[in-house]
Formats: structure tokens, sequence, C-alpha cells
């Protein structure tokens, strides 16, 4: 009988299985920004009883060499270890295993109780320790040698102790030999992005409603209105499309089809005889007052985010330069975008599947690139769902190959599993369902899945209570309370977010028409010249907002995010941490009636104790509280202020006795 021959396979009997994080099996990287942590965790296990040595390694992408950072178990099987990365671009990482002989030798010597037992197995480890110094230099190597050939004259009792020594345990781990290491078979990667990612305040103006008496705005105007925006707290100055708007089919105020001679059309009908997509439109400026604009708002500590969308007026020049670009009707006309029932024809959609795609493609990144080169790091991108996944994943590697400071955001309402492709592709930030979550256990359930759900790792949400296109119920029949409670929520609830201005605080809130979400007198289509120093304004409240974020380190990011009991359905309560940073959220979500509830609050997890008077100081009113156990009263009067932001302090005993908080 002829015998089969052995496998010549891998023979490793380290297992490594469920490494996270990883999305998709590492067909996509994770997110961080620089200074953060990516903590590691896997499955690792061997057959029989055998001592595992299990390494997280990490490198830059594209470094030949990889650092590596000692993995502990955890239970279970669960091994970690967490690496940081400290530089912008992109980082790998992955997990190798091996049985440990020096390991399982140490751990079972341990065990040993006869001295002759001892003794032999002192000379396995002396053989362990010389075997190791053969891949060692220097003083190290003369280590090795000298601990083996004191395990050989070592007494059982000191040969046990000398087996348990850190150092030793250390050259080991160094020089030890690696017989049938297992990789986990996949190099995972994480995007490493500026601060700006994960904590950012975005203001969107429309730059040619910033003029006075009628006139059309300037980029000029822009600029005088740069201080008021810094001191409300932003730090992302989002300007719609800047570009020439096309005449043909041009929409008239509240997107009527036929415009008057002075109407100016939507922005967002890019092109016309003065040019396309990398021009601007002669009215705002040239392109030097642009730029001039950019330094301008970044010596007061804001971005100029820059809207890109990928669409043409009839008139645009690539409709005559290029007609291949673009789908065409049986008749042979450039076929409009449409969304049926409803018709664009001041819109001419590209066909990123025409015969000339490569060009096309390559064009598009090309407007990207140019705005780069004009100082822009920010960019708002335009219904990116309707534009195919291999388009974005390709400009937004390239782009950030060069450039990995450049921030995306995907203005994408669409379905989850398309917004969260996007993200995977690699937009920086994503828009949300916050504008249409308003019930407790709307929020709840929500922003629980974005704070704990895996999909955190590369979906980053952006929450914005309003936008040109999105005026809300909740905002059309909330009042003012309605407008303080949204702007408070999307600033607590989500590090990221963003405001349509001054359409919000000066509380515009009428909509074209009942049952709809679209502005009457849309600034889409009009010019809309306001009073921005009216006493109701509610830019002294976001201020205090703004300023109350970028003060405490627990509203910095989305992770942390908890909700706690409150026994009425009518409020809200959450909390996020930072270190020694506690902030617990309470909001009133009725902003026509005083609410009031009992919360409960896990104190342990907030770093309190159950039998000690603590202080809650509401940063936003200025109030303070004194409360004492989980169990505490909160009343909100949406007219004075729908929401709590609480500092919570621990309340000590001086040698003086009397009373101060921590």
């Amino acid at each position: 009988m002829k015998k089969s021959a052995l496998p010549k396979a891998d023979r490793a009997r380290a297992m490594i299985e469920r490494v996270s994080p990883e999305v998709d099996a590492g067909r996509f990287p994770i997110k961080r920004v620089v200074g953060e942590e990516v903590m590691v965790e896997a499955d690792v296990f061997a057959d029989g009883h055998d001592q595992l040595r299990t390494l997280l390694l990490h490198r830059p992408a594209g470094a030949k060499t990889w650092s590596e950072v000692a993995m502990t178990a955890t239970g279970n099987d669960r091994w970690q270890a967490a690496f940081q990365v400290d530089a912008l671009g992109r980082h790998q990482y992955t997990v190798i295993a091996w049985v440990d002989r020096f390991l399982t030798w140490r751990h079972d010597l341990s065990r040993r109780t006869d001295a002759e037992d001892i003794l032999v197995a002192l000379k396995i480890g002396a053989e362990l320790l010389d075997a190791a110094a053969d891949h060692a230099d220097g003083d190290e190597r003369r280590q090795l040698t000298k601990s083996a050939a004191e395990l050989l004259a070592a007494t059982p009792e000191a040969g046990q102790a000398m087996a348990q020594d850190a150092s030793l345990a250390a050259l080991m781990a160094t020089h030890g030999e690696r017989l049938f290491v297992t990789e986990h078979g996949r190099i995972l990667e994480v995007v490493v992005e500026g601060v700006r990612s994960r904590f950012s305040a975005w203001y969107e103006l429309f730059p040619r409603s910033c003029g006075e008496n009628g006139a059309h705005g300037t980029f000029a105007d822009v600029e005088k209105k740069l201080p008021e925006i810094a001191a409300m707290g932003f730090d992302v100055l989002y300007l719609p499309p800047i570009h020439p708007i096309g005449r043909t089919f041009r929409k008239g105020p509240n997107n009527t089809l036929t415009a008057g001679p002075n109407d100016p059309g939507s922005p967002w009908a890019i092109g016309a005889s003065e040019g396309g997509h990398r021009d601007i439109h002669p009215q705002l400026g040239s392109a030097a007052d642009f730029r001039h604009l950019v330094t301008e708002a970044r010596a007061r500590g804001l971005e100029v985010a820059m809207d890109i969308a990928f669409q043409c007026a009839p008139d645009h020049p690539y409709v005559k330069e290029h007609p291949e670009w673009f789908r065409h009707r049986p008749d042979g006309s450039i076929q409009y975008a449409e969304n049926p029932p409803k018709k664009y024809q001041d819109i001419y959609p590209f066909d990123f599947e025409c015969a000339d795609s490569d060009a096309l493609w390559q064009e598009l990144k090309g407007v990207v690139d140019h705005w780069i080169g004009e100082g822009v790091r920010i960019f708002r991108i335009d219904n990116p769902h309707t534009k195919p996944f291999p388009f974005w994943e390709w400009l937004i590697d390239g782009v950030k190959a060069k450039h990995p400071d450049v921030i995306f955001l995907a203005e994408a309402f669409t379905r989850p599993r398309i917004m969260h492709r996007l993200a995977k592709l690699g937009f920086t930030q994503s828009y949300t369902y916050f504008t249409w979550r308003n019930t407790q256990k709307e929020l709840t359930e929500y922003f629980t899945e974005l704070a704990r759900h895996h999909s955190r790792e590369y979906f980053r949400p952006n929450l914005w209570p309003n936008t040109p296109d999105i005026l809300p119920e909740f905002l059309q029949y909330g009042g003012r309370p309605g407008f303080l409670l949204r702007v408070a929520l999307a600033a607590t609830l989500g590090a990221n977010y963003g405001i349509y201005g001054p359409a919000y605080e000066l509380m515009e809130s009428e909509a074209l028409k009942q049952g709809g979400e679209e502005y009457l007198d849309s600034e889409k289509f009009q010019l809309r010249q306001r009073d921005l120093t009216r006493p109701d304004s509610l830019r002294d409240y976001i201020a205090r907002l703004n300023r109350v974020r970028r003060e405490n380190p627990a509203l910095h990011s989305d992770w942390s995010l908890a909700f706690h009991e409150i026994d009425n359905p009518l409020m809200l309560c959450y909390s996020k941490t930072a270190g020694d940073d506690t902030l617990v959220m309470v909001a009133n979500l009725d902003p026509h009636n005083v609410q009031a509830g009992w919360i409960d609050l896990p104190l342990d997890e907030l770093g309190l104790t159950g039998d000690t008077p603590f202080q809650a100081h509401d940063l936003l009113s200025g109030a303070r509280f004194l409360w004492q156990g989980a169990r505490n009263f909160v009343r909100l009067d949406p007219q004075a202020s729908p929401v709590h932001i609480l500092r919570l302090r621990r309340r000590l005993r001086s040698e003086r006795d009397f009373d101060y908080f921590l």
C-alpha cells in the first residue's frame, strides 16, 4: 500500500482569529487622527498547553521594517495591544504568534517540585539560551551565554528563581528562536488624518448674500463677516459652489422654472460662458481675491471648505468641448438630471461610464487638485451617492497620497449601506439622519449605533440641524426653543457638527409649503441679505456652546457617548467622558412646555461615589446644583434653555472644615 505524502503546508500551531479592528476583512482601512491610539485585539490559541508569544506589528505604509508590541492575554484566549499613530497618512498593522519554547519552559519549570526534574529542565533551558545567543551581538550575546552557564551550575531553587528574571525574559523575547510563526494573513491599514477630521464646527454661508443694499456679495464682503463667524466659535467656513452659473433653464425664486433677467440662479447649476469648475463667478471676485479670503480666514482659525458638485449647467464649457461625457436622449439632446417625478432641466449629470471615462475621471480629479493648489483643504462633496463608488475610491486615494491632510465630507442623505460604503471608500466625515431624529427613542437608538457599532471605525458623523435644502418640521414649529435645542444636541451628541447660517441663528422657519422641507424664498435661488445684529439672534448662545465644546475634551470625540435613564420620555440624558473631564447633558425635547424628570447616573462609571455629594455645574447658564447619589431631579424650561451641559465635580472636605469642589 502506497503511503500518502506528509503535508508540506505551514505547520504553525498558533491560530489567529477575529482580529479587530478591521473593516470587511481588511478590504478598507480604519480611521484615526494624529496622536490617537489603535487598540488591536485578536483571538490567539494553540493545541495543548504550550505558552504563546503574540506580537502586534505596525509601521508607516511603505516602510520596510515593523515595530513590535507584545500583546497581553486578557482572558478566554483574547489578546490585546495598542500603538499610537503620530503622522498623517496610511499606517499598517498585523498580528503574529507562535508557540514559544522559552515561555513554555519557564512556565513548566515554575510548577516543578522534584529536584532531579528541575536539574534536567535547567539543562534544557541552557540550550534555549545558547540558541538565542547565536542571534544576538555584543553585551546581549555575552549575557545570554553567561546566563546559560549559570543555569547549568545552579541549584534547583536558584535555577527556578533565575528563570523568572525579567531582564532574562526580555532578552529571550528579543532573541529567542521563532519557530513556525503564524501570520494573521492580512496586513490591515489605518488612515491617519488631522484632528479637525474628528472635531470641527462648520458654518455654511452664501458669499453672494454678503453684500449690502441689494448688491451681489463678494469675497471681500465675506472677509468682513469673518470676525463674527470666528467669534461664534466655528472653525470651518463652508461655501456653496463659487463658480459661474448657467443661464439656460436657470431657476427663479422658490425653484420656479422661469427666471427673471436679474435672478442669480442656483450655484449648483455650474458652468457658463465665463467658465466652469475651475473658475470663479465674476461677481464674487478674482482667484487672487479667493486666495486672500482663504488666508484671512486661516489667520482667524477658520478653514475654508469648498463645495464640489460634479454636474454641469447646459452652458458649461464641458458640454460643447466634451459632449461624449454626457448621456444623450434618442433625439441626440443631452439628458438632464431627473429623479422622477422631479426634473432638473438646469443640470446635466456626467456619464461616468462613457467611452471616454478615463479622460473624464482625470479631469474631475484635476478640479480637486486645482482648488488644493488655491489653498483649499476641506471639500464638501455634493450627492456623492449618485456617482460610482470606484470613482470616489480612486479620486480620494489619489488626492490623499499627496495631501493626507485633505478632508472630504460626504453629503449623502440616502440609504444607510450607501452612506457607509462611501465612508469606507475614504470620505472623512458623513452627513447623518440626525436632522430627522427627534424623540428620546430615536436619538438613543441612532446615536448608540453611531458610537458603539463597529462602523465607528470608519464612519465619522457630522450633524446638521438644517441645510439650504432641508428645513425640518421640528424647526418650522419649534420656535426659538426648538432652534436652541437642536443646535445644542448637534454640538454635544456629535464631535463634528454644522449649521446653515445665518438662517439658523436668525431662526428662519417658514417653509415653501406645508408638509415640505424647502425654505420659502430659498437662498439657493436668490440673494438673502440679513440683519445679523438682530437682538434675537442666537449668535451669543452658539458662541457659548462652541466655547464649551473647545474647552472640554469630553466633547471632542463620539466614542464615549452613553445614554442614561430618565423617567420622562420627553427628556434625554447622556454623558461623554475624556480622562478626568466628565459632562452630563440633559435635554428637554419638548420645545413648548416645561419638562421635569429623575435621572439615574452610573456614578462609578463617571468617577463618583454614591455617598459623596457632588456639584453639577451648568456650563451654559452658570447655574450650580448640589447632588448626591445616583438619582437626581432635573427641570428644564425651554424658553430659558432646553439643555443642561453639566460638569460633575466631586465634593471634598478641607483641613479647615469647609466644603469645596474639584
